[in-house]
């Protein structure tokens, strides 16, 4: 699929909690919170609080005060989590 195809999935559900599968084969849960022309980032949900393990460790949220962006050419698949 497209990154054009990601993009418009991404900014539909702006605020809604998903799943992000890459093509590395990780997921990654969190609650869109901006969609940038090349990157989603997701404010992340669950007990660990920081990024995604790209380095953020304890510091928070990162990039846009959010968790790590996830380039949209890179994703493979987004779920969204509709018991959240």
């Amino acid at each position: 699929m497209s990154v054009e195809h990601f993009h418009s999935i991404c900014n539909r559900h702006m605020g809604r909690a998903v799943v992000i599968r890459t093509r590395d084969g990780r997921s990654h849960r969190g609650i869109i919170r901006h969609v940038s022309p090349t990157r989603v980032f997701l404010e992340p949900i669950g007990p660990r609080r920081g990024g995604f393990g790209y380095g953020f460790g304890g510091f928070g949220y990162g990039w846009w005060g959010f968790g790590a962006g996830i380039a949209l050419g890179f994703i493979a698949g987004v779920s969204l989590l509709w018991w959240w």
